[in-house]
C-alpha cells in the first residue's frame, strides 16, 4: 500500500500501486476536475511533490514509493 497526501487541503488515504489518481481522489472525497479524460486538455493537472506535473485521468499511483503527495490546483483560465 501507499499513503497517498492531497495537498493543500492534506487528505490522506491509502492506496495500491497502479490504481488511477482519479479513482483514490474520489475515493477520499476529493474531487478533480477533468475534461477530456484523455489527457489532451490538461484540466485534471496535478503536481507531484518533485515537481512534475502530470494528468491524473490518465495516471496512477507509482511503484516503489510509500509516501506520494499530489498537489491540487486549479487553472482558473480553464
Amino acid at each position: 500500500m501507499v499513503q497517498v497526501e492531497f495537498l493543500p487541503d492534506g487528505v490522506t488515504t491509502e492506496a495500491e500501486p497502479g490504481e488511477p489518481i482519479l479513482a483514490v481522489a474520489a475515493r477520499a472525497g476529493i474531487t478533480i476536475p477533468t475534461g477530456c479524460l484523455m489527457g489532451s486538455c490538461h484540466a485534471c493537472e496535478v503536481e507531484l511533490a518533485d515537481g512534475r506535473s502530470i494528468c491524473a485521468c490518465i495516471s496512477s499511483i507509482p511503484a516503489g514509493q510509500p509516501v506520494v503527495t499530489i498537489n491540487l490546483y486549479t487553472d482558473p483560465l480553464w
